[in-house]
């Protein structure tokens, strides 16, 4: 059986991260080299070292057991390309929204769009840049006006393990849902 999950959240948040470290094959990217056209679109100042963004998607696989494959859909994070999140939600299980907590205003219409299409659980994942975190949890679900009952993981995108516990948590709370039940599109 195989499923699919989505990864979303802002523009540098670690969604193409997150992907290339789980995922068991090289993970498809559609990363293209930031040009003078995304100046005054893509805000770069909490991450400086980002020359490239994603365009489409990235694509990932994951063998959870010898029943369960999960393939993951990363979204691009700007608003220019979101034209393509209800393409890459259809059929999804449940999505991981990820947050640069450094740029939490980044995260809000990631977040507001699950939270608008209730068919689809997610997880929202607070990826630590540089091993810290300036917020705990739970000030960040008041700021992201996040339910109760989802479930926000902390996480190294850059660390297998790390993501890994990620997905776990997005398929347990997937699979504890009534939503999860529920065909998407």
């Amino acid at each position: 059986m195989s499923t699919k999950i989505v990864i979303a959240g802002g523009f540098g948040a670690g969604k193409t991260t997150l992907v290339g470290s789980v995922s068991e094959i090289p993970a498809v990217t559609t990363e293209a080299v930031m040009t003078e056209a995304s100046v005054g679109h893509d805000d770069t100042s909490a991450t400086p070292q980002k020359v490239t963004t994603t365009v489409a998607m990235d694509f990932g696989r994951i063998t959870v057991d010898q029943q369960l494959i999960m393939y993951m859909f990363g979204t691009p994070g700007q608003n220019r390309f979101w034209f393509m999140w209800d393409d890459l939600v259809r059929g999804a299980v449940g999505a991981v929204v990820i947050v640069d907590c450094r740029r939490l205003a980044d995260s809000f219409e990631a977040v507001d769009y699950f939270e608008t299409n209730r068919r689809i659980p997610y997880v929202v994942a607070l990826n630590r840049f540089d091993g810290q975190m300036d917020y705990t949890a739970e000030q960040i679900r008041e700021a992201l006006e996040v339910s109760t009952s989802v479930p926000i993981v902390e996480f190294d995108a850059r660390d297998r393990s790390s993501s890994g516990t990620v997905l776990k948590t997005l398929l347990r709370y997937a699979l504890s849902t009534n939503a999860a039940a529920a065909p998407v599109g």
